[in-house]
């Protein structure tokens, strides 16, 4: 999957706060904030292979992985992976190092906790001297650096008893890594600098759920602080009952939208072990049997202390598991998107619910499609008979939804077309589009007549640079002079041809799949000049493409072909979608931070006030009309809210109008309320509503425009101006009509 905006701008970030801290020495300290299902170990691991290659930082660098309980082996695998094709980097356990040191680029991988542990061979002293403190006098001796990170960091700060701190913290001290990098969701730790994640860049990229909802269909009160729940007095069997009845529902969701996609429900036990919490997991495991979920037929999956079952397959979105019991153990590191209903019961530890309580069941099943269209997909749901819930000061205040609106019963479709806006990756990285552009920029570039086809002698600089930043690797330490390069294998002639490809992308992150846009470019045009197919013959391109004699002028059309992508891309980026049968959504959700007001002519039920000023005179005016069905106030974001097309410029944007309303004579009103509005900031807006409505308001009976007050406090008359900006003027209200519903 390719990386997120948000991601390349945080390995950016990484990338300049750790030289410049590494730069003062000292063992300064960095932390990476980033949220639950944002990527993060994807991040980091391609911010070291960045830092590894990066030319600024001469000394050779070697990393320690410290993470807690289980989880540095899956951050190791993970990491593996991302590195298998690269080898980047390598990726070790103490007893894989070579000579007892940690090599250039290798990383060490423990547990974190291991530090307590009684007779760990690699803490204390032994006869061998294997301990971490002579590892690391021995990696420092060959003049390396040594980076530590220290993965959910939090865990370690805010898990420990005193003692246990102490010897965190003495390990810290024992490693005295040159750079300290902190990484959690939710980090405790204070640093020198810090590299923060905003969750709501993480939501509208796709990779994670709009939201998690608290006890949907259950009324939620805020009474002193806390969160009172009609759910709370309910029984195991109806929290159980609830959740299997929205799982169903999702189910359906997911057939409809032609997903497979398997909701899995998480039932979260206390961690204690006591006969409470057995019986507990009885009763629990027989209202399921009474479902039909069962350990028998592999719906039922356990996960708990000496008892594994139905586990092989559980995090595959086809996986025939429908619930998982489990303790908090789990929840450290494992990731199963397709859980999307977590249950607590009121034994549960803590009624303080944070982004750690909830994590498990943010990310979504399908991040490189995002969110879909039934927007029921696109959020989590906990149910829980817990009372007096509060939720944590950290971003679950405004994650977790306790609050949900639904659309009245007997709404009948409006179906108008509404706008929305595209986001346009290819601003940052380079899509397949670039192979033509290339191959256009090689055609006026008039390369074919600049280059030497015969010229295979490759530029001793590329090899020099390569071996630079990549001397750890091997592959090119046998060339004794660059007049033989051309005879090298394929394999280093693609170490070379991959770096050539990186150093070019001036306005794109050099990730691998832009740099392979780069490689395609160039193999298109060999193979549509010369045809040369790069798949018989690719020992044969590289060498034209690098030689001395050839690769500014290879260089400079990548240059060219750059600037021409931008632009296509620039002339793309402010498209709109268009949905021909937007109507009002079915449902919206809001978080503790809104109050309910009595509204009757709502189309939303109940109605939730976000501290509206100007917008709650006008929704009072409309409440009272004898003309009004029913109206709604709009939002302002993605397709599920009501927007129609404006330009500015060359760009064309949505424009979210603040009010749909439906007479009861079939009109349907937009409306926008201004308090002071001015030509500049208004005009493009008025002169998209207003041709909006003139050519689909046919048919629909729509009418509408910017809507005021006639006097200050909102006493007088509502009027609305229906006209272009080239007639509007600001303080006479001599054109506007009176709204008279």
């Amino acid at each position: 999957m390719p990386l997120k905006n948000y991601q390349e701008k945080a390995i950016g970030e990484l990338l300049e706060k750790s030289k410049k801290l590494l730069g003062y020495g000292g063992g300064k300290k960095l932390v990476f904030k980033s949220p639950t299902g944002s990527g993060k170990t994807l991040m980091v691991a391609e911010f070291l292979k960045t830092l590894v290659d990066d030319r600024e930082i001469r000394a050779p660098l070697s990393f320690v992985w410290a993470a807690p309980r289980h989880l540095h082996e899956q951050s190791k695998e993970r990491l593996e992976q991302y590195y298998e094709d690269n080898r980047a980097l390598e990726c070790s356990y103490f007893e894989d190092l070579n000579d007892r040191r940690i090599g250039e680029s290798e990383i060490l991988f423990f547990n974190w906790e291991s530090i307590n542990k009684k007779g760990n061979l690699y803490i204390r002293d032994n006869e061998k001297e294997n301990n971490l403190s002579n590892i690391l006098a021995r990696t420092r001796e060959e003049g390396r650096k040594i980076i530590l990170i220290i993965d959910e960091s939090h865990y370690s700060a805010g898990q420990m008893d005193d003692k246990e701190k102490s010897a965190a913290t003495k390990l810290r001290d024992d490693i005295n890594a040159d750079l300290t990098l902190e990484v959690s969701a939710t980090p405790l730790l204070v640093g020198d600098d810090s590299v923060n994640i905003q969750i709501e860049d993480v939501k509208i990229e796709g990779m994670i759920k709009k939201s998690v909802a608290l006890n949907e269909d259950f009324k939620n009160i805020i009474a002193k602080g806390k969160i009172k729940s009609a759910l709370a007095q309910s029984s195991e069997k109806v929290v159980i009952e609830q959740a299997l009845k929205k799982r169903k529902e999702i189910v359906e969701a997911y057939k409809k939208a032609g997903v497979i996609v398997n909701p899995l429900i998480l039932i979260q036990l206390p961690d204690r072990k006591t006969n409470t919490e057995d019986a507990l997991q009885e009763r629990v495991e027989k209202i399921l049997d009474s479902n039909g979920i069962k350990l028998k037929n592999q719906k039922l999956a356990i996960h708990l202390s000496g008892h594994h079952e139905n586990l092989e397959d559980i995090s595959k979105n086809d996986s025939e598991v429908e619930v998982l019991i489990f303790k908090q153990a789990i929840a450290l590191g494992w990731d199963c998107p397709r859980a999307q209903i977590l249950v607590l019961f009121r034994q549960w530890h803590s009624p303080v619910f944070s982004i750690q309580t909830v994590g498990r069941i943010m990310r979504m099943p399908e991040p490189d499609k995002g969110h879909y269209e039934n927007d029921i997909l696109n959020h989590a749901y906990v149910y829980t008979n817990l009372a007096d819930i509060d939720i944590a000061e950290d971003v679950a205040k405004k994650y977790i939804t306790v609050f949900e609106s639904k659309r009245i019963k007997n709404y009948e479709p409006i179906n108008l077309t509404s706008y929305h806006s595209v986001r346009q990756r290819e601003k940052t990285r380079l899509a397949p589009i670039f192979i033509n552009i290339f191959v256009d920029a090689a055609k006026r570039y008039g390369l074919k007549s600049k280059i030497d086809i015969k010229a295979k002698k490759i530029k001793q600089g590329i090899i020099s640079d390569w071996r630079t930043e990549n001397i750890n690797l091997g592959g090119a330490g046998w060339i004794k002079d660059d007049s033989a390069s051309y005879k090298m294998g394929l394999e280093d002639l693609q170490k070379y041809f991959d770096y050539f490809a990186r150093q070019s992308l001036r306005h794109f992150y050099p990730e691998d799949r832009s740099v392979e846009k780069v490689k395609l470019g160039i193999y298109a045009f060999f193979s549509q000049v010369y045809q040369m197919n790069y798949g018989e013959v690719e020992e044969e391109i590289v060498p034209i493409v690098l030689s001395e004699k050839n690769v500014q002028h290879f260089n400079n059309v990548v240059s060219e072909a750059e600037d021409d992508y931008l632009k296509q891309v620039s002339e793309r980026e402010k498209e709109l979608a268009v949905d021909n049968k937007w109507n009002i959504p079915e449902f919206i959700r809001y978080n503790e931070n809104y109050t309910e007001d009595d509204y009757k002519k709502s189309v939303m039920q109940p109605f939730y006030d976000g501290q509206l000023t100007v917008e709650k005179s006008f929704i009072k005016f409309l409440d009272k009309s004898a003309k009004v069905e029913w109206w709604f106030k709009n939002g302002d974001r993605d397709a599920v809210f009501f927007a129609v097309p404006y330009k500015i410029g060359k760009d064309v944007m949505p424009f979210y109008v603040d009010f749909i309303v439906k007479l009861k004579d079939r009109r349907i009103g937009l409306f926008d309320t201004k308090g002071e509005l001015t030509l500049q900031a208004g005009g493009p807006k008025m002169d998209g509503l207003y041709k909006y409505i003139k050519e689909s308001g046919k048919g629909k009976k729509l009418f509408g425009g910017l809507v005021v007050n006639t006097e200050t406090g909102s006493r007088g008359r509502w009027i609305y101006f229906d006209g272009q900006s080239k007639n509007f003027e600001q303080g006479d209200f001599s054109n506007w009509m009176d709204v008279n519903f």
